[in-house]
């Protein structure tokens, strides 16, 4: 299981500084959030592309994925009545994928959880509907591609859509593309689930559905700064044969970025050495 870290939580350093960072607090990996990178960041072109992976991999990291896929360009939706709009979401996020491919990724999450709401006045079936339909044809790119799209569960305060990880799975299933998966948040998951982290881990992680993990307090902190204990969720891990990447993506940075990065790789490294 290897750390990777969500760069926007050191989002004030320049990139470069965020990779050195990030690889002297001892993690693994870099988990992108396009929008760090560019206002447009389909944009990027298979050069940049290749400088961004460069300047990563000098720092001993790897870029584990891509994450927060739809915060820019702005506008984008996966679930509105405007076709328009959904086409161009389609396509931005098409180039995403080849992005993730070309930086070295392996999965990118489909959070985002403004640009797939049920909108106002529609059906949730509707919805739904757009959202399995958009989920299909990416399923498709990400094969061609050789990287794993997953759709992220999150909280009902957070969107209203897909909010269990049996929800996501039941999309993923009908899907039925080996590329499509989801994942768990655990901070989404200690607000939405029935079951403990640990316990939703056992259930899912055996049926293959799940190809990735999350790893926050449900207080939006980093793992470790709150209530929900991480060393029963690796052992979880452990006892299930997970091997992916956990990624770090706490959203309140308490003292600030570096501080949150740094404790939570102290603090999830100490676990996971306890776990060998």
């Amino acid at each position: 299981m290897r750390l990777s870290l969500c760069n926007e939580v050191l989002g004030a350093l320049p990139f470069e500084e965020q990779c050195q960072l990030a690889a002297l607090l001892g993690y693994e990996g870099l988990e992108i959030a396009p929008f760090t990178l560019a206002e447009s960041p389909e944009l990027i072109n298979a050069s940049e592309a290749k400088r961004l992976r460069g300047v990563v991999e000098s720092s001993g990291l790897a870029v584990t994925g891509l994450h927060w896929l739809l915060v820019k360009p702005r506008g984008l939706s996966v679930t509105t009545p405007d076709a328009a709009v959904r086409r161009r979401t389609l396509e931005v996020v098409t180039r995403l994928i080849a992005l993730c491919a070309e930086l070295g990724g392996t999965v990118l999450v489909h959070g985002s959880p403004k640009q797939r709401e049920v909108p106002a006045g529609e059906r949730r079936e509707v919805a739904l509907g757009r959202l399995r339909d958009f989920l299909a044809v990416v399923a498709d790119v990400a094969a061609r591609l050789g990287v794993v799209y997953c759709i992220e569960p999150l909280s009902p305060r957070e969107t209203s859509l897909v909010n269990t990880v049996a929800e996501a799975a039941a999309l993923v299933r009908e899907i039925d593309r080996p590329s499509l998966r989801t994942m768990i948040d655990c901070s989404a998951a200690g607000q939405s689930e029935s079951q403990s982290v640990p316990e939703l881990i056992d259930t899912w992680l055996p049926t293959g559905l799940v190809a990735h993990v999350q790893v926050n307090d449900p207080n939006g902190r980093a793992p470790g700064q709150g209530e929900m204990r991480f060393a029963p969720i690796f052992a979880a891990l452990k006892r299930n044969g997970y091997d992916g990447t956990l990624a770090v993506e706490p959203f309140d940075y308490v003292p600030d970025g570096p501080g949150a990065a740094a404790f939570a790789a102290g603090y999830l490294r100490g676990i996971r050495e306890s776990l060998v």
